[in-house]
């Protein structure tokens, strides 16, 4: 193959590729650009998830008519002037690509006006082409106009995900930006709608509860630690506010937002023995340091860094976190009374009880019994997944499962996956047949969610609607909750809202089909009955009748174990009745 050198056009676009990667990158280099400049007040205005339109406009310093044809070029900054600089970065952007990539995948219109000058100027590029600089009376600051992102690189287009994911990117982007700078006054608009405002207070209180609402922001612990050479301040979640993925640590470096592996591994050690398994915490930590310590010239995109000396960076987390949790954490005072009647959490009485029970199950490799020659994993037939037989249910114990006979042993049902498994069922089947009785609450529930949360639930609003919910929108990022399903009333129907939205932030593309099931999975197990509640005789009959007419009674909606099955023969065995123990 013949070696050639590529056309500016060509290159323009290969370059662009690692800056632009989806609407927002786009936007996280245009805000970090107004930031520079000194602005105090950022608008933005999205339109079809940003490829149909990205508008920025700032009130910074501008730039000055004489240079505007010089922003939008490769490797033109003002942020840079010497190879000495690189090790002293103190600005967001630096590298001059920004404004050029943008230009060379979309139509890009730059308006600005420096405060020192009368007239403001304005320059158009068209997939990389510049059609020149004119005068144009505008007010001081910046306005970048990006219409028709990737229309000229269709392949890009492709690969974007829905609307729904790439707003809530660009909406994560900017409330995070937004807690980093509570002085700036920020405001969103998207397809026409507010979904961030801000008053520039200086109060990060107040973003806090627009980034993770009210209910989860008034537990958020502030922190603050310095030693010679950091100072690391920011929130922390207590205890009982965790998330099943790592999405919510948040960590800025010098005003940069950064995600970085080795940095939010460090958070999450912080927190070592504190939290189960597979659950982690929500924080946002704003970490300053000296420049010279972090190289921020990693990838074109920025969001990667490297430390001079990463142990002392991480210790200075893992400290100041652990300070945190230890000054707000203190030990909880011994509780051994069981709460009859009342649901219990993970750390309640009933739990602590049951790992103090003093005998233990030994293991012991399989045995044959030397009458039959059988071994004890014979003698324990597979459950049927085809039906359920007829069973005589015996009571509770530990306030947590269901003790029944059947004609082949004994069964021991967890009540909380078994109500689940109904109320599943009973959900979807309704659903198909169009008919939902609805339950209309006394008075509405107004539910108030982050913007990225508020942006999920709008979407599914029409699903909410065939599964019982009346939710309407109110106001921005809010919801009034009026009526739910008839089989969830007597449980807390905001709880039951909220894990839709989860359900759909921990799985953004879900097949079409699979949309209802999904989200009555998780209404579901969050309203069904809990461990540690005491059911009445009536109630353990009722939940036993209902699960042998599920057509899927051995696993909960996701696919966890509704019961445990003892034959006859085993009991026989472990009690010595077969001649052998």
């Amino acid at each position: 193959m013949t070696i050639k050198i590529l056309s500016d056009k060509l290159a323009s676009q290969i370059a662009a590729g690692e800056v632009i990667e989806r609407p927002a990158s786009v936007v996280k280099e245009l805000v970090e650009n107004a930031i520079d400049a000194g602005a105090t007040q950022i608008d933005l205005e999205i339109m079809d998830a940003g490829k149909k339109l990205i508008q920025v406009s700032d009130n910074g310093q501008g730039i000055p008519a004489d240079e505007i044809v010089l922003a939008v070029q490769r490797h033109a900054t003002s942020k840079l002037s010497k190879a000495e600089d690189l090790f002293e970065i103190r600005t967001l952007g630096f590298r001059g690509e920004a404004l050029a990539s943008i230009g060379s995948v979309a139509k890009l219109s730059l308006i600005s006006k420096h405060h020192q000058a009368e007239l403001g100027a304005e320059i158009s590029v068209d997939g990389g082409k510049s059609e020149g600089m004119k005068a144009k009376s505008a007010p001081i600051g910046t306005i970048v106009r990006v219409e028709d992102l990737f229309f000229n690189v269709p392949a890009r287009l492709k690969f974007l995900k829905s609307d729904l994911t790439e707003n809530r990117q660009i909406t994560g982007l900017i409330t995070r930006y937004a807690l980093a700078y509570p002085h700036i006054r920020w405001q969103l608009i998207q397809d026409g709608r507010v979904y961030l405002q801000t008053t520039g207070s200086g109060d990060r209180q107040e973003i806090l509860q627009s980034l993770f609402g009210v209910n989860d922001a008034k537990r958020l612990l502030p922190i603050h630690f310095e030693d010679s050479d950091f100072q690391v301040e920011g929130f922390i979640s207590e205890l009982s506010l965790t998330r099943s993925n790592r999405r919510d640590i948040t960590l800025f470096i010098n005003g940069r937002w950064v995600q970085d592996s080795s940095l939010t591994a460090a958070v999450i050690r912080a927190y070592h023995t504190m939290l189960m398994v597979g659950r982690f915490p929500v924080v946002v930590l704003f970490i300053q340091m000296p420049p010279e310590m972090v190289d921020v010239n990693v990838h074109p995109s920025k969001a990667e860094v490297r430390f001079k000396n990463s142990d002392a960076v991480f210790s200075a987390v893992q400290r100041a976190i652990r300070r945190g949790l230890l000054a707000y954490s203190p030990i909880p005072d011994l509780n051994t009374a069981v709460l009859w009647g009342q649901p219990l959490k993970d750390d309640s009485p009933t739990q602590a009880m049951q790992s103090e029970v003093p005998w233990q199950s030994e293991s012991r490799p399989l045995e044959k019994t030397p009458e039959s020659g059988h071994t004890e994993q014979s003698l324990q037939k597979p459950l049927s997944s085809e039906y359920l037989p007829v069973l005589r249910l015996v009571g509770q114990v530990a306030a947590t499962y269901l003790i029944a006979e059947g004609p082949d042993g004994l069964y021991l049902i967890d009540q909380h996956a078994a109500h689940e498994r109904v109320l599943f069922e009973q959900m979807m089947a309704q659903a198909r047949s169009g008919i939902v009785p609805s339950q209309t609450l006394l008075e509405s529930e107004v539910i108030e969610l982050s913007p990225e949360k508020a942006g999920l639930l709008e979407q599914r609003l029409d699903v909410l609607k065939n599964l019982g919910f009346d939710i309407e929108t109110f106001g921005p990022n809010a919801f009034s909750l009026r009526a739910i399903p008839a089989i969830l009333a007597g449980g807390d129907p905001t709880q039951a809202v909220h894990a839709v939205v989860n359900a759909f932030e921990e799985d953004e593309t879900p097949l079409a089909a699979e949309i209802e099931s999904l989200v009555a999975a998780r209404v579901c197990k969050r309203m069904a009955i809990k461990a540690g509640q005491i059911l009445s005789p009536e109630e353990q009959k009722n939940l036993l009748l209902n699960l042998e007419t599920c057509q899927v009674p051995r696993t909960c909606p996701h696919g966890r174990p509704t019961m445990i099955h003892l034959s006859a023969m085993m009991l026989e065995r472990q009690f010595g009745r077969t001649g052998a123990i």
